[in-house]
């Protein structure tokens, strides 16, 4: 009888072991990871916690079982090692890896990227789009003076320190780190020989930012950025008026314009360069890199003007005199009529 009992006790506490074996390795080995693609970004917002990141897996579908990754999570300390950043998920994790990953704090970098932008608000909406910060702290710093001082620009040409480019960051950077990462860009943009460059064209990069802005609004013709930056670097050579067209859309405002009339060239702003001699106080978007290249590197000839060609192609016919301006401007000026754009 005694040896009966005994082997079912052993019996019993086989299989229980084996049923403890199968949960250990259910709950922990299992893929507790079905996605319908190869991998997923998480994100884990700084303040958030445990019960956070447990809602956030469950709610976006990642995790197939809460319990049990709920289960070897408290196991393995995860409640106390909550990380911000982004995380990539692959397909098929365990608990176990994937806590592994998430207590690790080692997250995968984003690319922030931006091009084809006119005010720094916009930037800071974009920038926010792709980091953790919102819009409203970084876009306050942008319009600070005193911040831009820190930097070495003023409020109006601040806009000149953000270069368009890929950076790969951390999501969860801070706007401070942000800043600071643009200006270190910027630094490593301007070397010695870009300096000299300017220098040579009697402009400090400040000033070549600004006038590139106007180049990159004239055309959407990159191939024609040098030829134009050469027409105003005449003009300024010349103590003339830029007379940007640019410029004036950037006064008012009201980029819907598309057609400058003389009532517009009326506001009295030290952006009307029909006005004002020289260049404006501050870039009237943010210039992309190949704008400020052909700028350093401009074109050198003897136009002072150019006008739009009339077959609406977004190229530009040049001219060496007011006489030869005057005929293309006549020109494209009865192609806007007939298309009846008159503002």
């Amino acid at each position: 009888m005694l040896k009966k009992i005994t082997i079912f006790l052993v019996t019993a506490l086989l299989i229980g072991l084996s049923i403890a074996g199968y949960l250990a390795w259910k709950y922990v080995y299992k893929s507790n990871v079905d996605l319908t693609e190869d991998q997923i970004s998480f994100y884990i917002q700084t303040g958030n916690n445990y019960e956070d990141v447990l809602d956030n897996l469950d709610s976006l579908e990642i995790i197939d079982n809460r319990n049990t990754f709920d289960w070897v999570a408290k196991k393995m300390n995860f409640p106390s090692h909550i990380y911000p950043g982004r995380y990539i998920i692959r397909n098929g994790l365990n608990n176990r890896t994937l806590i592994k990953l998430l207590r690790s704090g080692k997250q995968t970098p984003v690319k922030i990227t931006f091009n084809n932008i006119r005010t720094r608000p916009q930037l800071a909406g974009v920038l926010a789009n792709q980091v953790e910060p919102d819009s409203t702290p970084i876009a306050e710093k942008m319009l600070n003076a005193e911040y831009a001082q820190k930097f070495g620009f003023n409020i109006d040409n601040f806009g000149c320190m953000f270069l368009p480019n890929t950076y790969e960051v951390y999501w969860d950077i801070d706007t401070e780190k942000i800043f600071n990462r643009f200006y270190s860009e910027y630094n490593r943009f301007w070397t010695e020989q870009k300096k000299q460059k300017a220098k040579s064209l009697e402009l400090s990069p400040i000033e070549i930012s600004i006038l590139a802005s106007i180049v990159e609004k004239e055309t959407s013709v990159m191939e024609e950025y040098s030829t134009i930056a050469g027409v105003y670097l005449n003009r300024l050579n010349k103590r003339m008026p830029l007379q940007a067209d640019p410029t004036i859309i950037f006064a008012h405002k009201d980029f819907s314009i598309k057609r400058v009339l003389h009532k517009h060239l009326e506001i009295d702003s030290p952006y009307n360069t029909y006005k004002y001699r020289g260049l404006p106080p501050g870039p009237i978007c943010i210039p992309s890199i190949q704008a400020i290249n052909s700028v350093l590197n401009n074109k050198s000839h003897n136009y002072l003007y150019f006008c739009a060609k009339d077959d609406f192609s977004g190229r530009h016919v040049f001219a060496k005199t007011l006489r030869q301006h005057n005929q293309n401007a006549r020109m494209y000026r009865k192609a806007l009529n007939k298309r009846k754009i008159y503002n």
